[in-house]
């Protein structure tokens, strides 16, 4: 695949170093990009709700941090003793370290967030406020003298 180097436009343009990182990220392969699996489903009419598989996981070893419009998701291994006492002869159940993140649109707010039979459900919320909801004019039938 074709590189491009995005080294000019960071120094020409002011403000648009996003748009230049999201052409730079289209380019790089991503590591582990299907682990964890995940849905995005839509739960109401402002509601949604993020499920990843992450079996084996303890509800200490997730973390969920929301900051500036980016939702990101870890999970770290903890040491397990009873794991290094095993020899395991086949590895079919991933269980490594990962972080996975997700761009929020505007007004989306995480809700909560919970742990079931293997899956972390993190909850969402469109809230739009007020003066951005569409507002119906009425017209009017007679015209106003100035």
């Amino acid at each position: 695949m074709t590189n491009f180097d995005m080294t000019p436009l960071y120094r020409s343009t002011i403000g648009y170093d996003r748009l230049a990182n999201l052409f730079d990220a289209l380019g790089a392969p991503e590591k582990t990009a299907a682990y964890p699996p995940y849905d995005v489903a839509r739960t109401g009419e402002t509601d949604y709700r993020i499920s990843m598989a992450v079996a084996g996981f303890a509800e200490s070893e997730l973390e969920i941090i929301e900051r500036g419009g980016v939702l990101s998701v870890r999970g770290g291994v903890a040491g397990d003793s009873a794991e290094n006492d095993t020899h395991v002869l086949y590895r079919g159940i991933a269980k490594r370290d990962f972080e996975r993140r997700f761009q929020l649109a505007d007004n989306v707010q995480v809700s909560g967030a919970h742990l079931d039979n293997g899956l972390l459900h993190i909850e969402l919320t469109r809230e739009v406020p007020e003066a951005e909801k569409p507002r119906k004019i009425n017209i009017s039938k007679t015209l106003k003298a100035a």
